[in-house]
C-alpha cells in the first residue's frame, strides 16, 4: 500500500509536467482576440462533449474530402483539355504556357482550381491538428479524473491533499483547453444555406391558410411567414437564410398556424446537422406533426 501511494505521487508529478508541455495555449497559436475574446483563462464556457465533437469532426472531414476529390477530378479534366489543346492546336502554343504572362481562360481556370485545392488541403490539415490536440487534452482530462479517484481511496495525508488540489487544477485546465479548441474548430465548419421549399400536408393545407415557421440554431434564428394560395401554391416572405454550424446545438423547427389574432401550435421538431456536411444540396423533409400529416421541406447547402 505504501509503494502504491508513492507511485501515485510520482504519477501526479509526471502528469503535471506532461500537462504543462501539452497545454494547447502554450504550444498552439490558436488565439484570436476578435474571435475568442470571451475564452480567457479560468472561464469555462460549457462542458466539453467529446462524443459530439468526434461525430462532427468525422462528418466535417468526410465532407471536406468530398470537396477535395471533386475539385481534383475537375483539375484532372481541365489539365487533360489543356494538353489536348496544346497538342492539337498551333494557335495556343506560347500564350497558354504556364510560365507565360499571357494566360488563356483555360489556364486561368486551372490555376484557380489549384489554389482552391491548396486551401482545402490546408483546411483539412488544420481541422486534423485541432482534433488531435483536442484528443490529447481529453485523454489528460480523463487521466486526471482517474487519478483523483485513486487518491480519494488512499489515506488522507498532506501530500495526498496537495496532489488532489493539483489534479483538480489540471482537470480544470484541460477542460478550458477543450472548450477553447471546440470554439476554434467551429470557425472551420463553414456555412449552412437553408432554402424554404414549403409545407407538405395534402388535405391539411387549404387555400387561405397562413403559417409561421421558426428555425433556431443556438442563438441564430429565422422566422418566416407563408400563405397557401388558391392554386395550392405557397408564398413565403423569405426563402433563404444562412446559419453558422454549431458543435453542440441542433436545429429546432417550430411551425404554428395563424388564425386571425390566434396562433395554433402545429408541432416542434429537432434536426441534427451532422448529415449536412456534404457537397450536394440535401433535401430535408421533417414531420411536423406526430402522424406526419404536415411536413416541412427544406434544402440545405453546405
Amino acid at each position: 500500500n505504501v509503494f502504491f501511494f508513492f507511485f501515485l505521487i510520482f504519477l501526479s508529478s509526471f502528469y503535471r509536467k506532461s500537462l504543462s508541455r501539452s497545454s494547447v495555449r502554450s504550444r498552439m497559436s490558436l488565439k484570436s482576440p476578435k474571435a475568442y475574446n470571451s475564452l480567457q483563462k479560468g472561464a469555462v464556457i460549457w462542458d466539453p462533449k467529446p462524443l459530439q465533437v468526434k461525430k462532427i469532426f468525422e462528418a466535417l472531414k468526410k465532407g471536406l474530402n468530398e470537396y477535395l476529390e471533386a475539385h481534383q477530378a475537375e483539375l484532372d479534366y481541365l489539365s487533360g483539355r489543356h494538353k489536348d489543346t496544346k497538342r492539337n492546336s498551333r494557335l495556343l502554343c506560347s500564350g497558354n504556357d504556364f510560365s507565360s504572362p499571357s494566360l488563356s481562360p483555360l489556364v486561368k481556370q486551372i490555376r484557380s482550381v489549384e489554389r482552391y485545392i491548396r486551401k482545402l488541403e490546408f483546411h483539412i490539415s488544420k481541422v486534423e491538428e485541432l482534433y488531435e490536440a483536442y484528443c490529447i487534452q481529453c485523454r489528460l482530462r480523463d487521466g486526471a479524473t482517474n487519478m483523483k479517484h485513486a487518491f480519494s481511496l488512499s489515506p488522507s495525508t498532506k501530500a495526498s491533499r496537495e496532489s488532489l488540489v493539483e489534479l483538480y487544477k489540471n482537470f480544470q485546465e484541460c477542460t478550458e483547453d477543450m472548450c477553447f479548441i471546440e470554439s476554434a474548430l467551429e470557425v472551420h465548419l463553414g456555412e449552412f444555406h437553408l432554402k424554404m421549399k414549403g409545407l407538405v400536408g395534402f388535405a391539411r393545407l387549404c387555400p387561405g391558410d397562413q403559417y409561421e415557421v421558426f428555425v433556431r440554431l443556438g442563438r441564430q434564428k429565422w422566422r418566416l411567414k407563408g400563405k397557401i394560395e388558391t392554386d395550392d401554391s405557397q408564398t413565403w416572405d423569405e426563402e433563404e437564410k444562412i446559419f453558422i454550424p454549431n458543435l453542440h446545438e441542433k436545429f429546432e423547427i417550430k411551425v404554428t398556424e395563424l388564425r386571425g389574432l390566434a396562433t395554433i401550435l402545429v408541432g416542434v421538431v429537432t434536426c441534427d446537422s451532422v448529415n449536412f456536411f456534404t457537397t450536394k444540396p440535401q433535401a430535408i423533409i421533417v414531420d411536423i406533426t406526430e402522424l406526419g400529416t404536415i411536413k416541412l421541406q427544406l434544402e440545405v447547402l453546405w
